[in-house]
């Protein structure tokens, strides 16, 4: 379920590109957490969508230059804990919220490479944790592999990889269009619709 070549195929690409790659990702995953908070009056979405809009910022605009130790100390306390809801909604907020600190600690710590694969594990793990939870049942990776909902997840990812892989070198327009698109479809990877 968690292996995937795409893992492997990371390793070709330039550390803007694994961060591309998080931000994309992030990106889908931001409709969980902002309609978590919605729902709960818990943490806030658009601390979420700041931070996230500061880092597509770092790929696009030159020298632009982001205090990320301190957006990191501000996201921490915006983490809800499953202790304390019991809501379903929770865990793929969790999720969200563990795949926007692996990519700024990415940014922090400059391994791009190993937080680009654990955001890629994070998005499909929400994915087969909802199949499995709508399906009342435990589900073989064989199972899961199958399933449309996680195959779609994988072809997304796939997708986003290989427009990055395509760039001979840091492409603003394209990281411009894959924020835009990704934004304005306001779908999750397990399919919320946030219109923002």
């Amino acid at each position: 379920m968690l292996q995937n070549p795409i893992h492997l195929r990371l390793e070709k690409l330039q550390s803007w590109q694994h961060v591309t790659f998080m931000a994309c990702l992030c990106e889908r995953m931001y409709p969980n957490y902002a309609m978590f908070c919605q729902q709960t009056e818990f943490g806030n979405g658009q601390l979420y969508r700041r931070i996230l809009d500061l880092v597509w910022e770092t790929l696009t605009v030159k020298d632009a230059k982001v205090n990320f130790d301190s957006q990191l100390e501000k996201f921490e306390d915006a983490i809800p804990s499953a202790d304390d809801f019991d809501i379903y909604g929770v865990y793929p907020a969790i999720d969200a919220c563990v795949a926007l600190s692996d990519l700024l600690h990415a940014l922090l710590g400059g391994e791009t490479l190993e937080k680009a694969i654990e955001v890629s594990k994070t998005s499909i793990t929400s994915v087969c944790m909802l199949e499995m939870t709508q399906s009342g049942r435990e589900m073989t990776d064989e199972e899961l592999k199958d399933n449309p909902a996680v195959e779609q997840e994988w072809d997304i990812q796939w997708e986003i990889f290989r427009l990055l892989a395509d760039c001979e070198e840091r492409d603003v327009d394209l990281i411009k269009g894959l924020r835009t698109d990704l934004r304005e479809a306001g779908i999750s990877n397990i399919g919320i619709n946030f219109q923002q």
